[in-house]
């Protein structure tokens, strides 16, 4: 398996976490599926592959607008923050992504820039071990405006003290690509890796 490569630039690393440095898609899609059967909604994988970033409530937003749904986003959310609780104990790590976390630890400043609740990511980096490496998170609840703005990585890099242009961001969906783009980071999508 072939390694990431840093760029010569980069002063400072930030991650995304769902299906980034956490393997934690599965456990997602498996409680957005019992949560729609249950409230009722349907929707398509591609959909939801689509909108992979966003939190769980602005995705709810968007389906109410596409379906004239009136789907409560916070219950909805709620409910599935329930589930995937359940579930979360079956989390791994995506070893070729934090390879990188334990290779640059005291070498260069980390931050986590996640879509997801700040509950749920720390709980997903405390489980890994990750914590103790990643000292800085910014989720979903800690900014206005989500991925596809840049938001969440310009807070991290504000943390860091580090120049969002010498910020590398490791992402695996299209709006944290995109949200990295923005924020004028280099931006490296770790699919092709795992």
């Amino acid at each position: 398996m072939k390694s990431i490569d840093i760029f010569t630039n980069t002063k400072a690393l930030i991650f995304d976490l769902d299906g980034t440095l956490a393997d934690t898609m599965p456990i997602h899609y498996d409680a957005w599926n019992k949560t729609a059967k249950v409230m009722g909604i349907s929707y398509s994988q591609e959909f939801l592959s689509s909108c992979a970033g966003m939190p769980s409530a602005k995705i709810i937003e968007l389906l109410n607008k596409q379906n004239n749904h009136s789907i409560d986003p916070q219950e909805f959310s709620a409910l599935k923050e329930e589930f995937f609780a359940k579930e979360m104990h079956k989390i791994t790590e995506i070893k070729p992504v934090t390879d990188l976390v334990y290779k640059y630890h005291k070498k260069m400043p980390m931050a986590v820039g996640t879509g997801g609740k700040r509950n749920i990511a720390e709980e997903t980096l405390k489980l890994l071990g990750l914590d103790k490496y990643i000292p800085i998170l910014v989720s979903a609840d800690d900014v206005e405006n989500h991925k596809p703005e840049p938001e969440t990585f310009l807070k991290c890099a504000n943390l860091m003290g580090i120049a969002p242009e010498n910020c590398q961001v490791f992402e695996d969906g299209l709006l944290g690509i995109q949200a990295a783009e923005k924020a004028g980071m280099m931006v490296t999508d770790v699919t092709p890796f795992y």
